[in-house]
């Protein structure tokens, strides 16, 4: 850390200052009409802006020189345009966008840690961009749903504060905001998902398949939620969002509001942004009018978000930026549970009180400071910087399950540094590329406490520092080829303590004193991959990636019967897929296969009355298929449908086929799921947007022999359907209305974690018909 901040200040020390010179102008489309949210930056720096809703931007360049504009938007062909700046003045440098679908490929810096073309990356990778945060948005603020509606590889979510079984290709997905670890792996308790408002969200990355470049807990890839930034035409730009929420079919008690205050700007050579976001939910009912369960529900609850982020640009080359975000819900609910039956009556809510404390995400502070330089030794990109992470949640309050009833929480605390640069290099005209490497150090501290003190996990510690490198290579302009390597040392320390007694069978057990330990491993992770770019028709690539993860060494040492953490070991996944890409004026596509496998499970039984890991290898395996059509002027649609399978390989002889072998649960794998979607524009101030979204049938499982019952997790999911609806309408250049629906059709079903977890508790029906009417205002 002490070395981070002395690097800022050698650079700050060490930069002169000269009189500014700037950049500005209007970018119009084909027709004429000036063009908001076009992207302007300088080639080669971090330097760069958007246009305001007039078409206008504004961009500070700093010391004189030649500068090469880059001016790209989604749908419009991209130009470039070079300005040479003398002396200390405004530069005035307009362009005209003609149109062209698909031109602006989508860029993702979380697959490699830098800047790339989607359809060039030798992986799966799909980046969720602004529209569709915001068309997702509108008919859902909750970030679990976004998530399943807009990303065909992640699965349904539970309509509930918990995001268990929400995967990704049946694996575990570990969560990032702006490359801050959510996830807690030492306590795990599935809350990761949702630990920001969208209403802060640029977009979202997502890698598919196991990957290391962020080290412990990839699993099944990264979700990487990318933070608005403050990049403005103007010096102050306002807009306020407001909007009504509630049931349309069984009102009562149902209204909820939601209310967002953005500013930002860009102030010489300073640009920021700072919002707020505050929602308060009514009752949630099914579509025959019923309550959903309040247990770890969305309904009653109050639900905060404050953003802020500021960069300074110190010159052309060097850039400063923080960011803070703030996230907290609390459920405030006039209903209690009324426990139905798995498979034949719903779980609902009833009138009453609720004993405890309100169950909810207390607080989710993320943070972090970095230095970024461009083109500086050898023409190396820095960033350099260091990131916190505070998290605590409180679950419901259980009156039987601990000794004289009780009321668990997670508290986890991050705090990390990061070095990473990017060296080019050019072998020869044919082969050039480039090479990232760095190192992350991180400190995770975490504890599972009840309200009242007790402890049902300690306070473990874990440290983790992770050298890496990743290069790659063009070839002859057309073959992509990367590989990397990354080094994790890890070491958790736990400290000795003496367990709470719980309800287990009957009877209360537990109590034990759990010796102090030290689990210490290491990780070696590789990736390689190649794609071929030469046709935008058929864009092929293969790859190969690893990623580790730690098992949730807090279960084990909460249960009953451990006296000490035993023999555990990190589980290393291996990640094999095929795939493509085709674009055309008309249409994309994009399909891939793909094998996953580990030698050593992530799952735990109880072995003579002591919990150990199950070491069981497991497979997962499926496809992927999305298309998106553009045959008409104005009118766009698509789908996508995803199959993932995995096994057990119980007797660990390398076959999945045995009679022994065992299918993996609903808690990995989800249900097959089809999407389908229409875009419609048919003013340019009108916006429709309709979406199919269905889970299919999923039976692997038959009931326990001797107690007639479904284990958890192995309960038959039926599949079911529902239509969503979102549309705009921009009245004036100002103003602008909205309206999203959930569930248009008001379909009475139940979601496919209340199936296959087969628990009374959990069996709660799905949202029926839900309204959001909004109104937005720039100012």
């Amino acid at each position: 850390m002490k070395k981070t901040i002395a690097l800022f200040a050698l650079i700050l020390i060490g930069t002169i200052q000269s009189d500014a010179q700037t950049v500005k102008g209007t970018v119009t489309d084909d027709d004429g009409q000036p063009l908001p949210d076009v992207s302007v930056t300088v080639k080669g720096t971090f330097l760069g802006t958007v246009t305001d809703r007039s078409g206008a931007y504004r961009l500070p360049l700093g010391n004189t020189g030649t500068y090469t504009l880059q001016i790209a938007h989604v749908g419009f062909q991209p130009i470039e345009q070079t300005v040479t700046a003398t002396e200390a003045t405004d530069y005035e440098v307009s362009a005209n966008l003609q149109k062209a679908a698909g031109a602006l490929k989508e860029i993702t810096v979380t697959a490699s840690r830098k800047a790339e073309i989607v359809d060039r990356t030798p992986a799966a990778v799909q980046v969720i961009n602004a529209r569709e945060v915001q068309t997702q948005l509108l008919i859902s603020p909750n970030i679990s749903n976004i998530l399943a509606q807009a990303a065909p590889s992640i699965a349904f979510g539970t309509n509930t504060t918990s995001n268990v079984g929400q995967t990704l290709r049946g694996r575990t997905p570990l969560i990032l905001v702006d490359g801050i670890p959510q996830s807690t792996p030492l306590r795990s308790g599935g809350r990761d998902i949702r630990t920001i408002d969208p209403a802060s969200i640029e977009r979202v990355e997502v890698v598919k398949g196991a990957t290391a470049i962020y080290g412990n807990g990839a699993d099944g890839g990264v979700i990487n939620y990318i933070t608005k930034k403050g990049a403005a035409a103007k010096a102050f730009n306002a807009y306020t969002y407001l909007a009504n929420t509630g049931m349309l079919a069984h009102t009562k008690n149902t209204l909820g509001g939601r209310l967002t205050q953005q500013f930002n700007g860009t102030l010489n050579q300073f640009d920021y942004i700072v919002s707020g976001t505050y929602e308060r939910t009514g009752v949630n009912k099914s579509a025959d009018g019923v309550a959903l369960s309040p247990t770890y529900g969305l309904g009653e609850s109050n639900i905060y978000n404050g953003f802020a982020k500021l960069g300074y640009n110190i010159n052309a080359k060097h850039r400063l930026e923080g960011m803070y975000n703030f996230f907290g819900s609390a459920q405030n609910s006039s209903y209690k549970e009324q426990t139905g039956t798995y498979d034949s009556a719903a779980t609902i809510g009833v009138k009453g009180e609720r004993p405890g404390e309100q169950e909810g995400t207390r607080y989710n502070h993320n943070t972090y400071l970095k230095y970024i330089g461009k083109d500086l030794f050898l023409g190396t990109d820095i960033e350099a910087g260091a990131y916190l992470q505070s998290f605590y949640t409180v679950f419901g309050y259980e009156p039987t399950y601990f000794e004289n009833g009780g009321q668990s929480t997670i508290k986890s605390d991050k705090r990390g540094v990061r070095l990473n640069l990017n060296t080019p290099y050019r072998v020869a005209p044919w082969w050039k590329g480039d090479v990232v490497y760095g190192i992350d150090v991180m400190r995770d501290v975490t504890a599972q406490v009840l309200t009242d003190g007790r402890l049902w996990t300690p306070e473990m510690e874990m440290t983790n520092s992770a050298p890496y490198v990743q290069a790659s290579a063009t070839l002859f302009d057309d073959f992509i080829l990367k590989a990397g390597y990354r080094y994790d040392d890890v070491q958790v320390d736990i400290p000795g303590f003496t367990q709470i007694k719980i309800n287990s069978g009957g009877r209360l057990r537990g109590g034990n004193t759990v010796k102090a330990d030290t689990v210490a491993f290491s990780a070696s992770t590789f990736n390689a991959g190649l794609r071929w770019a030469r046709y935008e028709l058929f864009k092929p690539f293969v790859s190969y990636t690893q990623g580790f993860s730690i098992i949730d060494i807090g279960r084990f040492l909460r249960g009953p019967s451990v006296v000490s953490v035993g023999d555990i070991d990190p589980v290393t996944v291996n990640n094999y897929e095929a795939g493509f890409n085709s674009s055309h004026r008309l249409f994309d596509f994009a399909a891939s296969y793909f094998i996953s496998t580990n030698e050593v499970g992530a799952s735990r039984a109880a072995e003579n009355g002591i919990y150990v890991q199950q070491k069981a290898p497991e497979k997962t395996w499926g496809y992927e298929l999305q298309l998106d059509l553009r045959l008409v002027d104005k009118l766009s649609f698509g789908g996508a449908y995803v199959w993932v399978e995995g096994k057990a390989d119980k007797n660990k002889n390398d076959s999945f086929d045995d009679e022994v072998d065992t299918y993996l649960s609903g808690i990995k794998i989800s249900a097959p799921k089809a999407s389908a979607y229409v875009r419609y524009a048919p003013l340019k101030t009108v916006s429709l947007y309709a979406q199919w979204l269905h889970f299919g049938d999923r039976k692997r499982f038959a009931p326990h022999a001797t107690t007639g019952l479904y284990g958890l997790g192995e309960g038959p999911v039926e599949g079911e359907g529902i239509v969503n609806l979102s549309t705009s309408w921009q009245a004036t250049r100002n103003l602008q209305f909205s309206l999203g629906i959930e569930n248009l059709l008001n379909k009475d079903y139940f979601g496919p974690a209340a199936q296959w977890q087969a628990k009374d508790g959990e069996y709660v029906k799905a949202n029926g018909v839900r309204y959001q009417l909004g109104v937005g205002i720039k100012w």
